[in-house]
């Protein structure tokens, strides 16, 4: 199903159609590039014009997820809580992906048998989960930021694995999850800027502590230098030392 932002007729929406619905019928190992493109109705010289590998084409679907939701943003969500914009943006997200359920199983499986893949689709997710923070009006940046955004991956990976088993057509165990998700990870928020907050003092004596044992460093690191840096004592040549000895003079 194509979203009504791309063409029928654009191939990178034509290969992110081919790529999910094959997902949805064979393992992601069995399926290959040049069946994506047939399916798609493309040469492999059209595919390569637009992606790089299956894996280039999965997170142009992970961005078309994203762009329906961001679309889909009105603004009415204002007034309501942090957490209750979050769930909407996110079910939203789920309502996007429906279509899509089938081959979202099978990239789910893949994940889980091939833990190296699921390394490279956590920062997909992440890329995502940036964007349906800002969507919620919720900062993703700051100290936080990073264990913000890869809390919410892992939520959201516990609430995919509902929503895959979900078949109610309310999706009321899928809500129960991410209401349950974004509560948790509500809590875990709060007691993590506390601790960021209590733990202020401590950080500015270390920066303090730091900056002083850097200048103590510079400080030796410059009477090494002087010392080293001094002109060597040269010995006088033989013929000087030698009228030197003529003269009486000692020559040590």
């Amino acid at each position: 199903m194509a979203d009504a932002s791309s063409s029928p007729h654009d191939p990178r929406a034509l290969i992110v159609e081919a790529l999910m619905a094959l997902a949805g019928e064979r393992r992601w190992e069995d399926v290959t590039i040049s069946d994506v493109a047939a399916r798609a109705g493309l040469s492999l010289s059209q595919f390569r014009d637009c992606f790089p590998s299956k894996g280039a084409a999965l997170a142009g679907f992970s961005r078309r997820i994203d762009k329906l939701v961001l679309d889909g943003a009105t603004g009415e969500l204002g007034e309501e809580s942090p957490r209750d914009r979050l769930f909407d943006v996110l079910m939203r997200r789920l309502d996007a992906m429906a279509p899509y359920k089938e081959g979202v199983r099978g990239i789910a499986e893949w994940a889980r048998r091939d833990p190296v893949s699921a390394v490279a689709l956590n920062g997909v997710a992440l890329n995502s989960m940036r964007f349906m923070l800002e969507a919620a009006g919720l900062d993703s940046e700051g100290p936080l930021g990073a264990v913000k955004l890869q809390g919410l991956v892992l939520a959201w990976g516990r609430v995919l694995d509902v929503w895959l088993l979900d078949e109610e057509p309310g999706l009321d165990r899928t809500m129960a999850a991410l209401d349950a998700e974004l509560a948790r990870g509500g809590r875990i928020l709060a007691r993590l800027d506390d601790a960021w907050r209590i733990s202020g003092p401590l950080r500015a004596i270390g920066r303090a502590v730091m900056a002083g044992g850097g200048r103590r460093r510079s400080s030796f690191d410059e009477r090494i230098r002087e010392r080293w840096d001094e002109p060597p004592h040269h010995e006088p040549p033989h013929h000087e030392r030698a009228h030197e000895r003529a003269h009486g003079r000692d020559v040590a």
